[in-house]
């Protein structure tokens, strides 16, 4: 249990509130209030500032915190960075939509990102003498796929793409990606497991199949606000 921090940075203010050393980063803030509304209790707001709403709670008597991060790496880089080095957390689970773009998958589908393929230049600051491979943490990858097999829920693990573009000028892109075994596209994996490993944490992406870009395939915006409720099980099983 991680006891009142003082600590504030200009995009989190907790006031005094805890924040967990286990972290659920949905996309969406509303999302993470549906989390924290359904599945913790004690619950305490520990973020609201520019609208990103962080809550702390209990999840079958485990404290965990879980906060929203925006759309794409820089969003995901700042929220992400600061929780680790400013507010201790070590171990950060994302939790979000994809869209898929391999024939066997559906939508409602599980993918936990092994790795994270990326068309963003977030990497070079680390200065790196070459390619770097960004993974998850097996120790949560391995825990998650376990909870997925007991919920008998189709699943896939696997490389996914980052991309900085949601709309892509070059409409062969996600072709080239689907060739090279790409599971779906996402936008903020990379820069988590970036900072994650520079950092020596924990980190792991699961995410619910929201549509197929290949089948033109999609659900509602509502529905990825509050029906993923298995992704959010597992994420809060092995948190």
């Amino acid at each position: 249990m991680q006891e009142g921090n003082i600590k504030e940075t200009p995009h989190i203010k907790p006031n005094g509130a805890p924040i967990a050393e286990t972290v659920l980063l949905p996309g969406d803030p509303l999302r993470a209030k549906f989390i924290a509304d359904t599945f913790l209790t004690e619950v305490v707001m520990f973020n609201e500032v520019r609208g990103m709403l962080g809550f702390t709670g209990y999840y079958q008597g485990k404290q965990v915190s879980v906060m929203g991060t925006g759309m794409g790496t820089p969003s995901m880089g700042i929220y992400s960075w600061e929780l680790i080095h400013v507010f201790g957390v070590k171990n950060l689970i994302r939790i979000g939509s994809c869209g898929a773009i391999q024939d066997n998958m559906n939508l409602y589908d599980i993918v936990l990102a092994m790795g994270a393929s990326t068309d963003s230049e977030y990497v070079r600051q680390f200065h790196i003498p070459g390619h770097f491979a960004p993974i998850a943490s097996y120790d949560l990858l391995e825990k998650a796929k376990k909870v997925a097999d007991e919920k008998q829920l189709p699943t896939h693990v696997g490389n996914v793409l980052s991309s900085d573009v949601f709309y892509n000028a070059d409409e062969n892109a996600i072709g080239k990606w689907r060739e090279m075994g790409i599971l779906c596209a996402e936008m903020e994996t990379n820069g988590l497991y970036l900072n994650a490993a520079a950092a020596g944490v924990n980190a792991l992406t699961i995410m619910t199949v929201s549509d197929h870009i290949l089948r033109n395939e999609q659900t509602t915006q509502e529905e990825r606000q509050t029906a993923f409720t298995n992704m959010m099980e597992i994420a809060l099983t092995i948190a």
